[in-house]
């Protein structure tokens, strides 16, 4: 959503989310029926843009009369057949001009006119409709803007609306954008609120100091202004990194939320789903004609077959020749990712393969001392340093001295906020805790922590003291299968970002 990013909290018909965050209408009953069947269907294509999208999704296919409601814009979209691969790009605005003063101040917009967007993600249907890939652009990538220059990927919206987000994305990607559709911050609000409010845990405080949005490590339920500013904010250590960690959590806890029965079943809940936010849709007008038989093509599509990641960086503190600060895209691993989701490879492997994994006996001395051994090497683990300090220059020397022992760290140090940690901490994605122990077995005294980054993080703390080379494990189980290539995307499913109890 923006760069600024606070209700009352919901009881047990709260959505639970991982993090590092309008009458009724009657129906007879053969329609309710139907009503249910193409609401679930399209919650992917809808939910999967945004928190916002996944609400109004159901709504697009609650009624026919609805769709007359939803706002059409000319977005130069290529259009798509009912059937086959599909990329749909969502676009979040923090439309503020047809705001009140009242509101403006509540969520913390500004007053100024026009439009902005903040959140943009490509989703790809694959072929037979059974997989959904959503990847999220970063709003400060540094890309080449058609007619304008080199600009941040948001600026594109602002200099040519609809259709210069398109074909600037387009042409990052080198995906043809089928659908467009865009949603403002209102309907973030009101689709979390319809839901029964969400329930979000973070593993790192958040301090806001411009919407006085906090919150202390732990879960919390809250309405829909404190969604969007736990949605919104970038006051953790990976500013907008962790934001896009947020966004992809609630939507995915939203999108079970929605399709767990609670809300399709119940055609009061429905219409109020229909009379508060279609007024925040606005699609192409190929999308807006075919929702129906798009649909119903959705059906099957469950939290499971839904993959979230990030588009692949190179350097996360790029400063552009304007003085502004960004992130460049690693074009390899980019072009790489995107040629994969063109050609419907999943960037998730299938639960059952998870299962297929041997379980060391417990009561096996030498399993256990084989679980401790080194197994990935440093040379096939790239890593991202973040100075967790005020001390100067922390940062690019563990970068140095990571480097030196055989790590891959292509980025530039950041930094976080606040400015105060002791302990150097290695955070790691779920699955990838074998390349996060080689890491902190680097970094004498270093913690290991799971966590919802994109990839294996070390916050330096002021107890930092260098690194160390390490031994891996040179064995069988080791070395048959390689390991994935440096810019092998990290993607999890919906199922894995919503938060466990």
């Amino acid at each position: 959503m923006s760069d600024d990013d606070s209700g009352v909290g919901v009881g047990d018909s709260g959505v639970h989310v991982g993090g590092d965050a309008y009458g009724g209408v009657r129906l007879s009953q053969r329609r309710t029926r139907r009503a249910r069947s193409s609401a679930r269907t399209i919650m992917v294509t809808g939910a999967l843009s945004s928190a916002v999208l996944l609400g109004s999704g159901v709504l697009w296919f609650l009624s026919t009369y609805a769709a007359s409601q939803i706002k059409r814009v000319n977005a130069g979209t290529v259009g798509s057949d009912a059937r086959g691969a599909m990329n749909i790009l969502l676009v979040g605005v923090d439309k503020r001009d047809d705001l009140s003063r009242r509101q403006q101040n509540q969520l913390h917009l500004g007053r100024e006119v026009g439009q902005r967007s903040d959140t943009m993600m490509v989703i790809h249907l694959s072929e037979d409709h059974s997989k959904v890939t959503v990847v999220s652009l970063p709003r400060d990538s540094w890309v080449d803007i058609p007619g304008k220059g080199t600009h941040k990927i948001n600026s594109a919206y602002s200099l040519g609306g609809a259709k210069l987000a398109v074909r600037t994305v387009q042409n990052a990607t080198g995906l043809p954008i089928n659908h467009y559709i865009e949603v403002n911050v209102l309907g973030f609000i009101n689709v979390v609120d319809a839901l029964g409010g969400v329930s979000v845990c973070t593993p790192v405080a958040i301090n806001d100091q411009h919407t006085k949005f906090q919150l202390q490590p732990g879960t919390y339920e809250l309405d829909g202004v404190k969604a969007l500013f736990y949605a919104r904010t970038r006051a953790t250590a990976r500013s907008d990194l962790d934001r896009i960690d947020r966004q992809q959590q609630v939507i995915s806890a939203l999108l079970q939320r929605a399709l767990s029965g609670g809300t399709l079943a119940n055609p009061a809940k429905l219409g109020g789903l229909v009379s508060s936010t279609l007024k925040t849709l606005t699609v192409d007008d190929a999308l807006a004609k075919d929702v129906l038989g798009l649909a119903d093509q959705l059906k099957d599509v469950s939290t499971d077959d839904v993959a979230f990641t990030t588009v692949p960086l190179a350097d996360v503190n790029y400063t552009a020749p304007t003085g502004e600060s960004a992130v460049l895209w690693d074009k390899t691993a980019a072009r790489d990712l995107f040629k994969r989701i063109a050609a419907d490879e999943p960037l998730v492997k299938p639960a059952a393969s998870k299962s297929a994994t041997p379980t060391p006996s417990a009561s096996s001395s030498s399993s256990s001392s084989s679980a401790d051994a080194l197994t990935v090497a440093p040379s096939r683990i790239v890593v991202r340093v973040v100075n967790g300090t005020a001390i100067t220059g922390l940062g690019a020397r563990t970068r140095t001295d990571l480097r030196k022992v055989g790590f891959q760290v292509p980025a530039e140090p950041g930094d976080t906020t606040p400015r105060d940690h002791t302990d150097t901490v290695v955070r790691y994605p779920a699955g990838r805790e074998d390349s996060a122990r080689t890491v902190a077995a680097a970094i004498p005294g270093a913690d290991l922590r799971q966590a919802d980054v994109p990839g294996i993080e070390v916050i330096v703390g002021s107890k930092y003291s260098g690194t160390k080379k390490v031994t891996v494990k040179d064995s069988p189980a080791a070395t048959p299968t390689p390991a994935p290539a440096a810019d092998a995307p990290v993607a999890r499913t919906a199922t894995e970002n919503i938060c466990k109890k």
